[in-house]
């Protein structure tokens, strides 16, 4: 079933105060005033050098005959609904990850080349599995990919749960689909992950640029199945009910490992 979003007016605030959507307080007067924030207001944040801007999606701008993404490749015009969560939410990825939404861009424009508009690739589905589920998982604790690899969601969540809060594994949301769903307090949200394994002093933005390269280099994204679920209600402090075991052995999110399922490796910093 289709998601629907509440009105701005239906959402609590606190549901801003919850993972993820705690995790973009540089917005937060867009996200919780009463007013949507105009597309105007949205280009100032914009860096002066940057080759993109947001306008408003009217007849006249889709009479141009491009797709979406041909559209931001070819003139830098990332078409953005009004008063919209979902393509509010892609503007804050936009302004939080442009290199990572431009390296995707790329790859999705030249796909569209090769295999036209309307067919539905392999790689076409990663790339939008990715662009509206995916998250960033960094990983500093090897041990954690052992139990994600075999879904022992258990262990991974509840027996590890110190390593979700020490900093042992991180998760970086970069799908703005995932944002618009947190919307709803309760849903059990699941993120479409690439994983990086990172060692010593790498940060986070060494991590998504490992991501931004691969994926420039088309070496990532080429299939869905390289893409890994993760349930992101598991974490401490995305689902209310996850503080206790009870949840890690019955949530819905949990799905078991399915016969001859495997994972690529990850990348590395």
């Amino acid at each position: 079933m289709r998601y629907i979003a509440p009105a701005r007016d239906a959402v609590h605030p606190s549901v801003f105060r919850l993972a993820p959507l705690a995790d973009w307080p540089e917005y937060a007067h867009w996200l919780e005033s009463a007013d949507w924030p105009s597309i105007d207001q949205l280009n100032t944040r914009w860096p002066r050098d940057a080759s993109e801007r947001f306008v408003t999606q009217t007849s006249e701008l889709l009479a141009d005959g491009l797709h979406y993404e041909e559209r931001i490749a070819k003139r830098g015009l990332v078409a953005t609904r009004d008063a919209n969560w979902h393509d509010l939410f892609n503007a804050l990825i936009w302004l939080r990850y442009p290199d990572l939404k431009r390296a995707l861009n790329r790859q999705q424009v030249t796909d569209i080349e090769l295999f036209g508009p309307r067919e539905r690739s392999r790689p076409q589905y990663a790339q939008t599995h990715f662009d509206e589920a995916g998250v960033v998982a960094i990983i500093r604790d090897p041990s954690l990919l052992a139990l994600w690899d075999t879904h022992d969601w258990h262990g991974l969540f509840w027996r590890s749960r110190s390593a979700w809060l020490n900093g042992g594994i991180e998760v970086k949301v970069f799908g703005h689909a995932l944002l618009e769903h947190a919307l709803t307090p309760g849903k059990l949200l699941v993120g479409k992950a690439l994983v990086v394994m990172s060692r010593g002093e790498a940060s986070a933005a060494d991590a998504i640029a490992s991501c931004v390269d691969a994926i420039a280099h088309r070496r990532l994204l080429r299939d869905p199945l390289e893409l890994r679920p993760l349930p992101l209600s598991g974490i401490p402090g995305w689902h209310a009910n996850n503080e206790d075991e009870a949840f890690h052995l019955s949530a819905a999110c949990y799905q078991p490992l399915r016969s001859g399922r495997a994972y690529p490796a990850p990348l590395h910093t």
